[in-house]
C-alpha cells in the first residue's frame, strides 16, 4: 500500500472531529478524519445506560442542527451518539471508522507529518488532535486488587444489575460520581458516597437553567479558572428531567456520606476529615450564583419569579456533624468499588515536543508550538465552554481557519514587480 497524502488529517470522531471537520469543508480543505471505534464511540461504549447530556438540548448541540427531542430535555447518550452520526452525515464529513492512529511523527526537514494507522501510512500537511479531554480512565492507586472487591471505573459501570451483591462505595463528588450513587441507592443498593472539593450549580433557578445562567453572567467564556479551581469538579446533572444536586438530601436518604478517601490498609479505606468544608465550599459555590442571578435580574429587569425555597441549605445530617474516619469494607459488605475520578490524557501516540512534563498539551488557544499541529476540545482551551459540545464547535472553527490561514502563506510567490 502507498503513501496517502492529505492537507490535514484529524484525529478523532467525537464532538471535535466531527465540529473540526465541518469547518475545514466550509473552507474547501482536503481533510480526513480517523476514528479507531465508531463515531461518538465514548458516548456509546464508555458510559452508563442511563446517562444523559447534562445540559438540555436547546443548549448542548452545534448552532445548525437541533436535538429532535423537546429542547428542554437531557438527551440519553443513544440520542447524543446518533446526533453526532447525523451531524457528520450532513456535513459529508469523510470520516474513517475502525482506523487506529499509531504514530504521528514530524517529518525530517519539511513541513508536515508521518502518521502510522492501522490502515497504512498517511503524510499529511497538517494533523488536528481531536481526542478530547476523557481520554484514560484514572484509578487512584488506593486500594489493591483483591478478589472480595470488585474495582472499576465510571466509564465501566453500565447498571445495577450487572455489579456482586451487596453495597456499593463510589469515589468522586462531580456529575457522574453523583448520578450513579444516586441510581444505586434507587435500586435498592447500600450506597457510600465519598466526596472532595467542588462545585455545586444549581440545575435551575428563577425558571431558567443553569447553562442559561452560564451565559447570560458571562462565565461561560472566562478564558481562565478561578485561583485554586483548575481541578475542581462540578456536580450537576440532567438526570431525572434534571436537578440540583445535594449531598445533604442524599445523605438524608440513606446514601452514606464521606469525605475524600485518602489511603487503605488491612481491609480498611482511611477517610479525610474534610466533608463538611467539602460541603459548604459547595454551597458556598452555588449560592454565589444564585447572588449572580439576582443581581442580573435586578439590573436588567427581567421579569423572572423570585425563589426564595433555593436558598434554603438542609441541616447537617449525622454523617457531617460526626463524620465517619474509615470505612471497614468487609463489615460494611462492599463488594464493589466505583471510582468517578475523572481522565488522563494519553497522547502516547505523538512523537513530537508538544506536551509538558505532566503530558498535558502546550498551545496557545489550541495551536501547538509545533507548526502545523493543533488541538480541539481541550478543556479551558480557550473558555469554560471550550471541552462542552457547543463550545467545542467555535474553537474548532478557530483552528480550521488557523490552517486556511497557514495554507494562504504557503501558497505565497515573490514577484517583483
Amino acid at each position: 500500500m502507498g503513501m496517502e497524502r492529505i492537507d490535514t488529517l484529524v484525529i478523532g470522531a467525537g464532538q471535535g472531529g466531527i465540529a473540526t471537520s465541518e469547518h475545514l469543508g466550509r473552507l474547501g480543505l482536503a481533510h480526513v478524519v480517523l476514528e479507531r471505534g465508531r463515531i461518538a464511540e465514548r458516548w456509546r461504549s464508555e458510559r452508563w445506560d442511563s446517562l444523559v447530556a447534562n445540559g438540555p438540548a436547546w443548549h448542548d448541540r452545534f448552532p445548525n442542527m437541533a436535538f429532535p427531542c423537546d429542547g428542554d430535555d437531557f438527551a440519553d447518550k443513544a440520542s447524543v451518539a446518533a446526533y453526532f452520526e447525523a451531524y457528520a452525515q450532513m456535513v459529508a464529513a469523510p470520516v474513517r471508522t475502525g482506523v487506529t492512529v499509531q504514530a504521528v511523527t514530524p517529518l525530517a526537514g519539511r513541513a508536515g507529518f508521518h502518521v502510522g494507522t492501522s490502515e497504512g501510512e498517511i503524510e499529511a500537511q497538517h494533523v488536528v488532535c481531536a481526542t478530547g479531554p476523557f481520554q484514560k480512565p484514572a484509578i487512584p492507586p488506593i486500594v489493591p486488587e483483591s478478589p472480595d472487591v470488585l474495582q472499576m471505573h465510571s466509564t465501566a459501570y453500565r447498571n445495577p444489575q450487572v455489579l456482586p451483591e451487596g453495597a456499593v462505595l463510589v469515589v468522586g463528588g462531580g456529575s457522574s460520581g453523583a448520578q450513579i450513587a444516586a441510581e444505586l441507592h434507587a435500586a435498592g443498593r447500600d450506597v457510600f458516597l465519598s466526596i472532595g472539593p467542588h462545585d455545586r450549580p444549581p440545575r435551575r433557578y428563577r425558571g431558567r437553567d443553569n447553562v442559561w445562567w452560564l451565559g447570560v453572567l458571562g462565565i461561560w467564556n472566562m478564558d481562565t479558572p478561578a485561583p485554586g479551581t483548575e481541578h475542581v469538579t462540578i456536580a450537576v446533572s440532567g438526570a431525572q428531567g434534571g436537578k440540583t444536586v445535594d449531598f445533604r438530601r442524599m445523605a438524608q436518604a440513606g446514601i452514606g456520606l464521606l469525605g475524600m478517601t485518602t489511603g487503605y490498609a488491612d481491609g480498611v479505606l482511611q477517610i479525610a476529615d474534610d466533608l463538611k468544608a467539602n460541603l459548604d465550599a459547595g454551597d458556598a459555590s452555588y449560592l454565589s450564583l444564585l447572588d449572580a442571578a439576582d443581581a442580573y435580574v435586578a439590573r436588567t429587569g427581567l421579569d423572572l419569579p423570585d425563589e426564595p425555597e433555593a436558598r434554603v441549605i438542609p441541616e447537617d445530617p449525622a454523617c457531617v456533624t460526626d463524620p465517619v474516619r474509615s470505612l471497614d469494607l468487609r463489615a460494611q459488605g462492599i463488594g464493589t468499588i466505583i471510582w468517578a475520578t475523572g481522565f488522563r490524557f494519553d497522547y502516547g501516540w505523538l512523537k513530537a515536543d508538544a506536551l509538558d512534563d505532566t503530558g498535558r498539551p502546550r498551545h496557545q488557544r489550541g495551536v501547538s508550538p509545533v507548526p502545523g499541529l493543533f488541538f480541539v476540545g481541550l478543556p479551558w482551551q480557550t473558555r469554560r465552554g471550550s471541552s462542552f459540545i457547543w463550545g467545542v464547535w467555535h474553537d474548532a472553527k478557530f483552528i480550521a481557519d488557523q490552517i486556511a490561514i497557514q495554507n494562504g502563506y504557503m501558497a505565497y510567490h515573490h514577484s517583483r514587480g
